[in-house]
């Protein structure tokens, strides 16, 4: 079953690294997407630009509007994903403490729903 973990830290945290913090951390979170393929759960991922360069978008009544940043303001933003294949959201949970910014912040994991284009209607937490 595949899972998506979201990675949350506190860019102020981030921001006040040394390079040499940031490079360090960085190539453990290489070295972790590294096991995490050779153990075949690593199905992609990718780090996010800083939340400044967020934009938000809405359609409201078939009309669209943009705004700069993230939709809500929080302690932590949104950095990056991995998604994870795992047998179960146990397992997903202890690949997720694996993550190296799960020390500076947090990691959401969610089981992904696949799209079924037989099933039409509202999906349910039990269906979906």
């Amino acid at each position: 079953m595949k899972y998506l973990a979201l990675v949350y830290y506190d860019e102020s945290i981030m921001n006040a690294m040394t390079k040499a913090e940031w490079d360090a951390l960085n190539r453990e979170c290489m070295a972790c997407v590294e096991r995490l393929t050779d153990n075949g759960h690593f199905i992609a991922g990718q780090a996010l630009q800083p939340v400044e360069t967020a934009t938000t978008v809405r359609v409201r009544n078939n009309r669209a509007s943009s705004t700069d940043g993230p939709f809500a303001e929080t302690k932590e933003q949104l950095a990056g994903f991995y998604m994870l294949e795992a047998r179960d959201l146990n397992q997903a949970i202890q690949l997720a403490e694996h993550i190296p910014p799960a020390r500076y912040g947090s990691v959401e994991v969610r089981p992904v729903r696949e799209l079924d284009p037989e099933v039409h209607g509202y999906p349910d937490a039990a269906s979906g």
